[in-house]
């Protein structure tokens, strides 16, 4: 289990985090009978964690649930044209997790389709026309292992089980892949979601023109079916974490499923998933420092039976997490 090592943030700090990433819509009153103090405490941690840990709360579609692909991509370039690039890239809704590795020359981004039929655009369209792109791998996601509603938080065990169900929202989701729709006449009220997740009912009426309770109803429906679920972004240096990198690994097909479930499980995992490519897996892992790093790679992770190869590429900068970030933040 994960220890908090920050300066910043003490155990209700992250408690508070856990508990929005179970239910990030819960009203400060909730969270705070959950975590045993007032709601006008909750709400200054809230301004706190916003503040200090880059704290945002919004609602993103579930690829996975909703049947639509996902894609990571890495590209080599010209070492002086690299933050642009990463910059112009952080600023499209259709990419998310941006980061600059192998000492600024590669380029490491998820992409998300924007609509039907324009999954490709990016990947066939904008960045083999860019001049100092000098290499291009696509690496499509067969399967997540870890990730999506499933954040990084819930490792530190800041919540026990009795407090987690306390904080679920109900009815949980529950559908398995490509069972679940967002319907056109959904846009409106998603896109204030992905602004602000925890925006009120008054608001989010006001942008759909419809009934508060057809309102309810309907980002519930959403919510149940799993095709939207809310999020949290922050930055886990606050938690005392600064590091990351991108391991790409290659396991035995025969022993693919139960490598990616064993790495689920692994601490340091943020994201895991089976991707089609030269390697077959592809994990996010999130560390102290480089000593950390080094530590996972020759302990829990080389210690996992199945496992043929690791190439790891530790992040020099993070670009982009959900959403737009300021450069050089």
């Amino acid at each position: 289990m994960l220890t908090l090592e920050s300066t910043v943030l003490d155990a209700l700090d992250l408690q508070l985090l856990s508990a929005l990433e179970v239910n990030g819509r819960a009203s400060f009153s909730r969270l705070g009978a959950v975590l045993g103090a007032s709601d006008q405490t909750i709400a200054r941690r809230y301004r706190k964690l916003c503040a200090e840990a880059g704290l945002r709360v919004l609602a993103l579609r579930d690829p996975h649930v909703l049947g639509e692909d996902q894609w990571i991509l890495r590209f080599r370039c010209a070492p002086d044209s690299a933050p642009a690039i990463s910059d112009a890239l952080a600023k499209r809704p259709d990419t998310a997790w941006i980061g600059l590795a192998s000492g600024g020359t590669e380029i490491v981004c998820m992409t998300r389709p924007r609509g039907p039929g324009d999954h490709d655009e990016l990947l066939l369209g904008k960045l083999p026309r860019t001049p100092s792109v000098v290499d291009i791998r696509a690496h499509q996601l067969l399967h997540r292992f870890y990730g999506g509603p499933a954040g990084w938080s819930r490792k530190f065990g800041a919540l026990d089980d009795e407090q987690i169900a306390a904080l679920r929202p109900h009815p949980e989701p529950g559908p398995g892949p490509g069972t679940a729709r967002i319907e056109p006449d959904d846009e409106p009220l998603l896109a204030v979601l992905r602004r602000d997740g925890r925006a009120g009912f008054p608001e989010l009426q006001r942008a759909t023109g419809r009934s508060e309770s057809a309102v309810k109803r309907r980002l519930a429906a959403l919510l149940a079916s799993g095709a939207v679920y809310i999020d949290i972004e922050y930055h886990s240096e606050a938690l005392g974490y600064p590091r990351a990198a991108s391991l790409w690994i290659t396991a035995a097909p025969g022993a693919l499923t139960s490598v990616g479930q064993a790495l689920a499980g692994h601490d340091e995992v943020a994201f895991a998933s089976a991707t089609a490519g030269p390697s077959n897996l592809v994990v996010t892992a999130v560390v102290r420092d480089t000593r950390g790093l080094y530590a996972y790679l020759s302990g829990p992770l080389g210690r996992l039976a199945g496992v043929q190869h690791v190439e790891a590429t530790p992040f020099l900068r993070r670009v982009k997490q959900l959403t737009y970030e300021v450069p050089g933040r």
